[in-house]
């Protein structure tokens, strides 16, 4: 309960929290009529926009460095940001300890402006592992929580086992939660049709696919939005697509370079202007590409070092760039417009 007030405490200063019905009063907090089994409905959070999922910045010995984190920060705070992914993928979370990816949500918090939502990716291969990494974020400051598949055991990962992990993880989660689709890192898909089931827990607003099936988006949203859940693409080569069946953001990991012109992708969606749209989308594509697929996370980090920002090293295995892969990431870029 303590942490559904606090949650409620949080929601109330921004503005999210539907009213509707009398409230009684607990700890000096209103408790509204949208709480239901035990946890509070977020449904209308609203997640339009974009999104960067940030890279962990790292010394040469490996360590988190909190302060070349904060100062990226700063920058990116500048933009037309709707918010952050932190400890997704880009994050390499599955290479932190449990206390680096809690401190490193705390950190992105306290340094996130005003208004700017912070996603934390909470999940884990367990589900009392997720559960626990959830109320973790929670403490640490996240708005709310994203949570990828667990795939480890991907022979047994049926709909059915898809349907009680994410659904156990939510009527425990003292935030919202974001289901986390992406099969080219863990060999595994959230089907459609498990999604939308998910769509009716009132605990789960959205889901950020990064597989890049348009028709697969355009169905999710086709049997999802009268609930109001939120899909969101999981990358910039196929955000013009994606919104234009009904996804509302977009999570990229280009944004962490070009975060003014993926926002410009998203305004000009939002004002029609179809052909300039068209333009910006197909000159991102080869540069997004390139940061994901082809090079990675390291190859991001590089591109965060020509945009004025610290990208540092990757943590181990993750190895470098060679000189011969930089110079065909920069030519990505340059080819495009860009540098």
């Amino acid at each position: 309960m303590a942490f559904v007030l606090n949650s409620l405490r949080t929601l109330s200063k921004l503005g999210t929290l539907a009213v509707h019905n009398p409230t009684v009063v607990r700890d000096g907090v209103r408790m509204f009529d949208c709480v239901y089994r035990g946890m509070a409905s977020f449904k209308k959070i609203d997640l339009s926009g974009v999104f960067p999922p940030l890279p962990t910045p790292f010394d040469q010995d490996e360590k988190v460095n909190y302060e070349h984190l904060r100062n990226n920060i700063k920058k990116w705070n500048e933009i037309d940001f709707k918010g952050y992914v932190v400890q997704g993928s880009n994050g390499e979370y599955t290479y932190l300890s449990n206390e680096e990816r809690v401190e490193v949500v705390r950190q992105v918090k306290q340094a996130a402006g005003p208004g700017k939502l912070v996603i934390a990716g909470s999940g884990c291969e367990s589900t009392q592992a997720t559960i626990d990494m959830t109320s973790q974020m929670a403490e640490a400051g996240a708005d709310v929580v994203m949570v990828i598949t667990p795939f480890y055991f991907k022979g047994r990962m049926t709909n059915q086992a898809f349907k009680t992990h994410f659904e156990k993880v939510a009527s425990a989660s003292p935030v919202p939660v974001i289901l986390y689709s992406v099969p080219a890192n863990t060999g595994v898909d959230l089907p459609a049709d498990v999604v939308i089931e998910l769509s009716k827990h009132p605990n789960i607003i959205g889901i950020k696919d990064s597989a890049g099936d348009v028709t697969k988006f355009g169905y999710m949203v086709q049997h999802t939005e009268a609930s109001g859940f939120q899909v969101l693409a999981g990358s910039s080569s196929f955000m013009l697509g994606t919104y234009t069946v009904g996804a509302v953001g977009c999570v990229a990991a280009l944004a962490n370079v070009l975060g003014k012109e993926v926002c410009q992708l998203h305004s000009l969606y939002k004002e029609g202007n179809m052909e300039e749209a068209k333009k910006l989308q197909h000159r991102l594509i080869a540069p997004n590409t390139a940061v994901t697929r082809k090079f990675g996370v390291p190859g991001l980090k590089v591109a965060m070092e020509w945009y004025g920002y610290y990208g540092g090293r990757t943590r181990l295995p993750l190895l470098p760039l060679t000189p011969g892969e930089v110079e065909h990431m920069r030519a990505d870029f340059q080819n495009n417009g860009f540098l």
